[in-house]
């Protein structure tokens, strides 16, 4: 507790947190004498200190104070332990190429050695000075127990294919780790997708969303009623795909509620694998990341429509089950290798990284108009009678001899505010637009919506969407950007180019988007 007032040769900053079960008592004295503090030692980031007194949790300058009593740490030799827990998938595979990379960026070496069946340590060593850097701790958990961990003080970092739900977001605001839901809390380092899977033998080649959603519900039992042979189905599902933050729940279950006594759970992906592996009439919901000896099958609408799990669709959220990875961080001081990495992770450096892991990464491909020919071909077919030949011809000669930029922007439900994947999209084009990339190019936001309401009205919608990514695009590039090296415009097309089915909201939130357009000046 504070024993004087005095001039603060210290700097305090205030949370509340738990104390971990470790916790020590420690005394923390200015250098002149004038003042103590005194409470359980949390950590110790090579910085600042963490101690739980009556006030709360306090963060406390070392360079300020000196440490006393039985918990302070021996800075002798010290370095930096990062613990990250979450997705299993992520932690044994695309978090090791990250961090080794980020190590070799700074010069560090790696030694990597098991821990446990599920936890490994990876240790970074400066060769020349013969100095521990840091250590980063990753244990192959679930996203469920990561933000587990996380609330008890337990990991640093989560690692999850899905949003935090809403009882984690509350626990975490009861343990005072912070609002999860701020999206400074969560950084979209890769993409993956969800993907239902099947036997190799089975013929059913694509589920709509709803057909999906009959399966996992108990309202389709057999396969015949959705197009395939005479057999029961067999449905399997990973648990953590049922919390509220995932994409089975979000875009195929709803509301519904799961036909519990059919649905076999499963804690660990390659259980589901085998299960499907074995079974000719089950079915499941894989991911891209995972792969596996079984037959992905496609999303199909009912006005015609059928997306694929390919990179590209998944990159520009075309594909409707895409699936950002984020990592979570606490509203506490983390270490500064850990503010490094967590910088790094998210940069277009990092993207090359990713893209040679089983992982989606965020970099930006160029599609040529010729590429789109499919999508201009649904656009005439399924043309609602408010759209005319000339608003098809509109955006024909808008985007003719344009790249499409496999940078997508969507809007959260409901909402105008841009979906998590669409904010990270937001900082890596601006990063691409400072770094010179597009100088000399003129780039169009091209702004779709949806079919319902008047078409005036939804071009007019459009356009403020397109406006909206522009000049977020625009702000987080702040005083860089310089309109003689680039040209921005943003352009609305309402209903004239749809990519799924307007009569379920899935696709009707398909269609409500922003893409970029990239042609040369002139």
């Amino acid at each position: 507790m504070l024993k004087s007032v005095a001039a603060f040769a210290v700097t305090l900053l205030l949370f509340f947190a738990p104390v971990a079960a470790t916790a020590q008592d420690v005394n923390l004295l200015s250098r002149d004498g004038s003042i103590a503090i005194s409470g359980n030692f949390l950590s110790f980031d090579g910085e600042f200190y963490r101690v739980e007194t009556d006030l709360g949790v306090l963060t406390v300058d070392s360079s300020g104070v000196r440490c006393e009593g039985p918990g302070c740490p021996n800075l002798d030799g010290y370095y930096a332990q990062i613990r990250i827990s979450g997705d299993a998938k992520g932690t044994r595979t695309l978090m090791p190429a990250l961090i080794s990379a980020f190590a070799l960026r700074n010069g560090y070496t790696v030694a990597t050695s098991p821990l446990s069946e599920n936890q490994r340590s990876m240790v970074l060593t400066d060769a020349e000075n013969d100095l521990t850097v840091g250590e980063f701790l990753l244990s192959d958990t679930s996203a469920s127990e990561g933000f587990a961990d996380l609330v008890s003080e337990n990991t640093d970092l989560v690692l999850s294919m899905r949003k935090v739900a809403p009882k984690e977001l509350e626990l975490a605001r009861q343990a005072s780790v912070g609002d999860l839901s701020d999206p400074r809390r969560a950084r979209v380092v890769a993409l993956d997708g969800l993907v239902p899977v099947v036997s190799r033998s089975n013929l059913v080649e694509s589920l709509s969303l709803s057909e999906l959603a009959d399966i996992y519900t108990g309202h389709v039992e057999n396969w015949e009623a959705v197009g395939g042979a005479d057999a029961p189905v067999a449905a399997h599902l990973m648990r953590d795909d049922l919390e509220e933050g995932s994409e089975f729940r979000r875009m195929i279950l709803g509301r519904a509620q799961l036909d519990e006594d059919r649905v076999t759970l499963h804690d660990h992906y390659e259980a589901l694998v085998a299960a499907i592996e074995q079974d000719p009439y089950a079915i499941g919901l894989g991911r891209m990341s995972e792969g596996g000896a079984v037959k992905p099958v496609g999303l199909s609408g009912a006005c015609g429509f059928e997306a694929r799990a390919m990179g590209a669709d998944v990159k520009s959220e075309d594909y409707p089950l895409t699936r950002p990875v984020f990592l979570y961080t606490p509203a506490r001081r983390l270490p500064k290798l850990a503010r490094e990495f967590l910088a790094y992770a998210v940069s277009p450096a990092a993207q090359i990284v990713v893209a040679r892991t089983d992982f989606v990464d965020q970099g930006v491909d160029e599609l040529s108009f010729r590429d789109q020919g499919r999508r201009f071909a649904n656009a005439i077919a399924h043309a609602g009678g408010e759209i005319s030949l000339e608003d098809l011809q509109g955006v024909t000669s808008a985007l003719q001899g344009a790249k499409r930029l496999t940078l997508g922007f969507r809007f959260e439900d409901g909402s105008t505010k841009l979906d998590a994947q669409s904010r990270s999209n937001v900082h890596l084009l601006a990063e691409l637009l400072e770094a010179g990339v597009y100088d000399g190019h003129a780039l169009t936001f091209a702004g779709f919506s949806d079919g319902q309401g008047e078409a005036a009205i939804n071009k007019t919608l459009s356009k403020r969407r397109a406006q909206t990514v522009m000049k977020a695009v625009q702000q987080a590039m702040g005083e860089a950007f310089e309109a003689d090296r680039v040209s921005l415009r943003a352009e609305g097309f309402g209903e004239a180019m749809p990519l799924a089915c307007d009569d379920i909201a899935w696709g009707r939130s398909l269609n409500r988007r922003v893409e970029v357009w990239l042609k040369p000046r002139r």
